[in-house]
C-alpha cells in the first residue's frame, strides 16, 4: 500500500442500478445490501442519488433511501450524491436532513447537485425548467440558512435549525465556483476527464473562501474504479454500464443493466459501437497491481482528499469482490 493511497478516504456512491429482467425493489435493496458491505470493508461514506423517470436507475428519492441505508449500519456515514436542489424546496430539504441527522446523529451528509431532470418531460413533471438550475447558489444560501436560523421569513426548520449537517456541493459545470464562494466541501468527476477535472479542482482552490462550514477547501473526486483478479475480468465489469450510456446516446433513454456476456454478442450499429468503446476507455479498471499505480497518480495529480467510487455492474459478485480488492489497497487487512 502506498503512502498516498492508504493516507485518502474511500467512498461509495452507489445509484440503485436496476437490472434487466429484475424488480426496481431489488435494487434498492442491493444497495442497502452493498452498504453493509462497504461499512464492513471500512470505506468511508455510503451515498445514493437522484433521478426521476429513468428505466435504469431505481433510486428516485435519496432521502427515503439514505435513511434505509443508514438504519441498516452502525458506523459509516450516509448520504447523498445529491440531491438535486432545484428540484426541491430548500425548506423541505432542510427538514428532510434535519430529520435523518436526528435520527442518526453525526452521521449525515448532504451532497446537493443543480440537476433539474435529463429530459423536458421529466422536467414538466416536477414543474420545473432548465433555468432552474441558475438559482442553484441561491438555493444552496437559503437551504443553508435554514440551519442557521437565518431565514428572513420569521419560519424556522424543525427539527433541521441548530444541527450541523456537512454540506457537499456536485460541481457540474458551474459547481466548482459556486462551492468555493460558499466555502463548501466539493464533489468533482470524473476520472476519465482528468484535464477538465484537474482544472475544476484548480479553480476551486483559487477562489475558495473560508466558511462556518469548511475552513478550508476539501476536494472528493468521483468515477469508476473496477478491480478483479484479471484485466479483462474487470473490463467485463465496465461493460454493461458502457452499454447502457451507449443506449442512451443513441436511443435516448437509459435502460437497465444487462449481462456482460448478452452485451458482447449483440450486433451494434457504428454509432453505437463508437459510444460503447468510448464507455470502456479512461476508468481505473484491471488488477490490484494495474490499479495500484494508476490510483497513486491521481491521487498525486489531484490533492484530492476523499475518492468516491461510482461502479455499477449486472454482476453483484463480481460488483462486490471489486469494491473488497479496492479495500485491500486503501486499508489492507492485518
Amino acid at each position: 500500500m502506498s503512502s498516498v493511497t492508504g493516507a485518502t478516504r474511500f467512498s461509495v456512491l452507489d445509484r440503485s442500478r436496476t437490472r434487466a429482467g429484475r424488480p426496481p425493489g431489488e435494487a434498492l435493496r442491493d444497495t442497502v445490501a452493498l452498504a453493509r458491505e462497504a461499512e464492513a470493508l471500512g470505506y468511508h461514506r455510503f451515498w445514493v442519488s437522484e433521478h426521476h423517470g429513468v428505466p435504469g436507475v431505481a433510486g428516485s428519492a435519496p432521502t427515503v433511501l439514505a435513511a434505509a441505508v443508514a438504519a441498516a449500519t452502525r458506523t459509516i456515514r450516509v448520504g447523498t450524491a445529491g440531491v438535486m436542489l432545484p428540484n426541491h424546496q430548500p425548506l423541505v430539504v432542510a427538514e428532510q436532513f434535519g430529520v435523518l441527522e436526528s435520527l442518526f446523529p453525526g452521521r449525515i451528509d448532504m451532497g446537493l447537485g443543480r440537476s433539474v431532470g435529463f429530459t423536458d418531460g421529466v422536467r414538466k413533471a416536477l414543474g420545473r425548467d432548465k433555468d432552474d438550475a441558475e438559482d442553484f447558489a441561491a438555493q444552496l444560501g437559503d437551504l443553508l440558512g435554514w440551519f442557521e436560523g437565518t431565514s428572513p421569513t420569521g419560519v424556522h426548520a424543525r427539527p433541521a435549525e441548530g444541527l450541523r449537517v456537512p454540506p457537499f456541493v456536485l460541481a457540474m459545470g458551474e459547481g466548482a465556483r459556486i462551492a468555493a464562494r460558499a466555502g463548501l466541501p466539493m464533489v468533482i468527476g470524473d476520472l476519465r476527464g482528468r484535464e477538465k477535472m484537474l482544472r475544476g479542482i484548480d479553480e476551486y482552490r483559487a477562489r475558495f473562501r473560508p466558511s462556518s462550514w469548511a475552513s478550508e477547501p476539501y476536494v472528493v473526486i468521483s468515477g469508476t474504479i473496477a478491480v478483479a483478479g484479471t484485466a479483462q475480468a474487470a473490463r467485463r465489469l465496465l461493460v454493461p454500464e458502457a452499454w447502457a450510456m451507449a443506449h442512451a446516446r443513441t436511443h435516448g433513454t437509459f435502460p437497465p443493466l444487462a449481462p456482460a456476456e448478452e452485451i458482447e454478442a449483440r450486433a451494434m450499429t457504428a454509432k453505437e459501437r463508437d459510444f460503447y468503446e468510448s464507455g470502456l476507455t479512461g476508468h481505473l479498471a484491471g488488477t490490484e497491481d494495474q490499479v495500484a499505480p494508476e490510483l497513486e497518480t491521481v491521487l498525486k495529480e489531484t490533492g484530492a482528499d476523499e475518492v468516491l467510487v461510482t461502479t455499477s455492474s449486472y454482476d453483484r459478485t463480481a460488483l462486490l469482490d471489486s469494491y473488497r480488492r479496492l479495500a485491500a489497497l486503501f486499508a489492507p487487512r492485518g
